[in-house]
């Protein structure tokens, strides 16, 4: 018997628990139905996106948005008791572990560009940030111009790095760039003056300096390196997973329950520490809300 004429039978197999509309229009939603589980990857320290509480459980803002994906898919299925499994991922291994289907879906902080388009797709956008510098105010970092010569820290595998080559080169300011692995570890490099800025998302830093020993230290630059809009990040060539998951998120929008989910994560004290964010919604997701796109230019977002 040729391998064709085994696969025949398998893929009837792995179909077999799937409504049959759901077969026909994703592979994601047939591994999912096959294996009855679910796998979500997620930032373990991206405040308030996608973080650990005192109990070890993934919360935050990325967190439930996709956990109402997580429902649509369990209706979709007809799989009310599906097992949902979190994996941490890190900057550097969050594309590779979607891709090769360790995890269906990643729910962080992550930017939706043309670059990480070539090997993955995205939903539509559910944040808009912008790229600021984080520094000590006994030590002022307003600009890239300001650290010329000294050292700055940002997150490895991340769009800050090219962002932060790019200026370094171009106006010859002699950085050393450290790159750290989460948002903790290059807080702690600012923080014992192994850096002097920590350059990356602002929503990102602002709530790492909040949740930082001595949040009154710090102060963020005033204006943007880059505009960067995130999204849930999914397998390319899957429109029916995709269109689940805009779907999904569209309905947030429509319904303004979004609004709800955006003050309890960014306007009042979160868990475990009941800091407060204090960082009101912008006019680029208001914008988005009213238009939901998933373009990754980020001229659209300014």
């Amino acid at each position: 018997m040729t391998m064709k004429l085994l696969a025949a039978p398998l893929m009837t197999l792995m179909f077999a628990a799937l409504p049959a509309h759901a077969a026909e229009e994703s592979a994601t939603l047939a591994k999912i139905a096959e294996r009855g589980e679910i796998t979500v990857g997620h930032r373990d320290g991206a405040v308030p996106f996608s973080y650990y509480d005192d109990q070890q459980k993934p919360i935050g803002y990325a967190m439930d948005i996709c956990a109402r994906v997580v429902n649509a898919v369990k209706a979709k299925l007809g799989k009310p008791d599906l097992k949902v499994s979190y994996m941490p991922v890190t900057g550097t291994t969050r594309i590779p572990l979607l891709v090769n289907c360790t995890i269906d879906m990643e729910c962080g902080t992550t930017t939706n560009n043309a670059e990480r388009q070539k090997q993955v797709t995205f939903s539509t956008t559910n944040f808009v940030a912008g790229i600021r510098i984080l520094s000590k105010k006994s030590a002022p970092v307003a600009s890239m111009a300001a650290a010329k010569g000294k050292t700055v820290v940002t997150l490895s595998g991340t769009t800050s790095v090219k962002l932060i080559n790019a200026a370094n080169t171009a106006e010859n300011l002699g950085l050393t760039i450290l790159s750290a692995k989460d948002l903790a570890e290059g807080m702690l490099t600012l923080e014992t003056d192994r850096a002097v800025a920590l350059i990356f998302d602002d929503v990102s830093i602002a709530g790492a300096a909040a949740t930082s020993k001595a949040p009154q230290d710090y102060q963020m630059s005033s204006d943007p390196l880059s505009v960067e809009p995130y999204g849930i990040m999914l397998r390319r060539n899957d429109d029916g997973f995709k269109s689940l998951v805009n779907g999904t998120i569209e309905g947030l929008y429509k319904g303004g329950e979004i609004n709800g989910i955006y003050e309890k994560w960014f306007t009042q004290p979160i868990p475990p520490k009941g800091i407060n964010m204090n960082f009101p919604m912008s006019a680029q997701l208001k914008k988005v809300i009213a238009n939901p796109t998933d373009d990754p230019n980020p001229d659209l977002y300014r």
